[in-house]
């Protein structure tokens, strides 16, 4: 069941890391120095339309100390991007072009430099957000000793908030609230299972009693995602056991393993439509992850044609690449600066941006994809076919990531939409789909 704002359902978002996309500079920079960076964002905006786009998911645009997942100031964009004017002007512009805009909030922790830690460090127990925080205090306390304080996976930079106190539940609010109020359309919540699911049952029904049309969607690695979700009251959370499951089976020629994840995200749909993608700022490209990149197109294939709110991260559709590392500076080959402006992109990605135009295309053209229940139609380890359904249609996706040609039974498939087969007897118990060694297609129902 999905309990999401109608508008959801035609949202594909493209994904940017302003602070990377734009060539910020990697640290907090001096009060007056303001370059005003996003606006140009806005050439893009036209791009991410032309693309098929109906939504632009920003990285964090709030003022911090490096990254942007360190915030200092929830409540002010970041001096590296530009101004409060700044965005607000971004903002006109996308609606302008029908995009839609996501904001992604860091409430979990806050940078070590936030006014609240400060008040802590200088002021000790009695400062008025000790509160805030889950410190634990040397006994007797003196002047200038820091206490211990409780961390967001070992990154002492990164300072865990106190979930359990009232005024920090007030701040998130507020902080929520107020973005949705000059503009923004909803929120990814970023290391949202790291918070209690009682801290946002308590907090998103007040953002939605002020902003009942907002998008709120967490992100969460593993686990229970439904039970997560229907704890928590977001709309949605991060599927990243199929974005693992898609270039896993590719890489592996292991067509199980996609389909045994394919059904578990069909199971999710009693609950909730997750977030899909294939890439983002935290992985590694998918041309960097894929051993053989001809294999681009079948993952793209599977994210444009299973349920889900699709998500593009921005360079994906031009193919670039980028690893990620366990090191200091590890994220920035998938958070590289862009150019001014689209023109300027290298010509080399152009196969695949074309790919995604169709394919993002036949998405839009079937909306009710977005709910759609995927089943298995036939499986073996280097051939795939499988039905999506909804009251609304049907499609039958074909997929062969073997070197030689082969034939998919596919039962009632019809006209290829995109792709390249052949169809023998179609729209019959008996249909037969032949593809290309390596090959793919999408059929009508």
């Amino acid at each position: 069941m999905d309990d999401s704002p109608e508008w959801v359902a035609d949202v594909i978002w493209w994904h940017v890391y302003p602070l990377g996309f734009l060539g910020a500079e990697r640290e907090a920079i001096p009060d007056g120095a303001v370059p005003s960076r996003l606006g140009r964002l806005e050439p893009w905006l036209d791009y991410a339309v032309e693309l098929g786009a109906s939504g632009i998911a920003l990285g964090p645009v709030f003022a911090s100390e490096t990254h942007g997942y360190d915030t200092v100031d929830h409540l002010r964009i970041d001096p590296r991007l530009g101004t409060d004017a700044d965005f607000d002007a971004l903002v006109v512009a996308a609606h302008a072009r029908g995009l839609r805009v996501l904001l992604d909030g860091v409430f979990n922790h806050v940078g070590r430099s936030h006014p609240a830690f400060r008040a802590v460090l200088e002021q000790g127990p009695s400062a008025p957000t000790a509160s805030w925080f889950r410190l634990t205090w040397p006994r007797p306390w003196e002047r200038g000793v820091e206490p211990e304080a409780a961390d967001f996976e070992g990154h002492g930079s990164l300072v865990a908030l106190n979930h359990d106190e009232p005024a920090v539940a007030d701040h998130v609010v507020e902080v929520m609230t107020h973005w949705l109020a000059r503009g923004a359309d909803g929120w990814r919540l970023d290391a949202a299972s790291a918070v209690p699911t009682s801290f946002w049952a308590g907090v998103l029904p007040r953002v939605r009693t002020a902003h009942p049309q907002a998008y709120l969607v967490g992100e969460v690695l593993h686990g229970d995602y439904a039970a997560f979700v229907r704890g928590s009251g977001l709309d949605a959370v991060t599927q990243y056991e199929l974005w693992k499951a898609v270039w896993s089976s590719l890489n592996d020629g292991n067509f199980f393993e996609l389909a045994h994840a394919l059904q578990r995200h069909t199971e999710l749909l009693d609950t909730f439509v997750p977030l899909t993608f294939l890439g983002n700022h935290d992985v590694t490209r998918l041309a960097s992850r894929l051993t053989d990149e001809r294999y681009l197109a079948h993952a793209l294939v599977v994210l444009l044609t299973s349920a889900g709110t699709p998500t593009i991260y921005s360079g994906d559709e031009q193919a670039f690449r980028g690893v990620k590392e366990d090191r200091a500076g590890g994220d920035d080959a998938v958070r590289p600066a862009f150019p001014d402006r689209p023109e300027e992109l290298s010509t080399l990605g152009e196969p695949v941006h074309r790919l995604h135009q169709e394919l993002i295309g036949l998405r839009r053209r079937h909306r009710w994809l977005h709910g759609a229940r995927t089943a298995v139609l036939h499986l073996t380890n280097e051939q795939f076919a499988y039905e999506v359904v909804a009251d609304e249609g049907r499609l039958v996706v074909a997929l062969n990531v073997g070197e030689q040609p082969a034939d998919l039974p596919a039962a009632g498939a019809g006209e290829v939409l995109a792709g390249s087969a052949t169809v023998r007897l179609p729209s019959s118990p008996s249909t037969r789909v032949r593809l290309p060694g390596a090959g793919w297609a999408v059929l009508a129902g």
